[in-house]
């Protein structure tokens, strides 16, 4: 990396406006930089989990999937740039098949719960579905790769199964869903 943030701060933001990677310049509320908040906000919740007990053959994972992230979004910061291959999705697929391979057929609906790791693996899930979905509002105007989109529909499946997977290897029961008015 050639250039290092010495100054925090730069003003040039003060009107409501933030540059791209490319040199534009674009509003703060603009689909693409909601795009990358989402990323971003998805890349911070999968940290926070982090910092719970999780089963140690998760963090390689995990760790990927945040330099994934961090990729993802330079691919939305720079229009036109592209960084994530298809193999990533790839790896994420055998992930998903590990670990559910391991799991009891699902039965029933689940809520977000059970342990700690879990509840935010859940709330990465959720976070996960809102960037895709918001990746998908600016793919309808602007160009967004095929790739960063299967990315992050892929991700939310993972996230899932590690949120039962987590679960299970703690001992801890998915909470179930019970519809009081069926």
């Amino acid at each position: 990396m050639g250039n290092r943030l010495s100054k925090i701060y730069t003003r040039t933001g003060d009107d409501g406006t933030t540059g791209l990677g490319d040199g534009s310049r674009v509003n703060k509320d603009s689909l693409r930089v909601e795009a990358m908040g989402d990323v971003d906000e998805l890349n911070s919740v999968i940290g926070m989990m982090m910092t719970e007990a999780l089963p140690e053959t998760l963090l390689p994972a995990l760790t990927q999937i945040q330099h994934d992230l961090f990729n993802l979004g330079g691919e939305i910061c720079i229009p036109g740039y592209v960084i994530l291959k298809q193999s990533r999705i790839e790896d994420l697929e055998k992930i998903i098949d590990s670990l559910n391979a391991d799991l009891a057929p699902l039965k029933e609906f689940i809520l977000p719960g059970g342990t700690k790791a879990a509840a935010y693996c859940h709330l990465a899930r959720t976070v996960c579905r809102r960037a895709e979905r918001r990746l998908i509002e600016l793919h309808r105007s602007e160009a967004v790769t095929d790739i960063s989109l299967q990315y992050l529909n892929r991700l939310s499946d993972l996230l899932f199964v590690m949120c039962r997977s987590i679960n299970q290897q703690a001992g801890v029961s998915d909470v179930l869903w019970k519809n009081e008015h069926g």
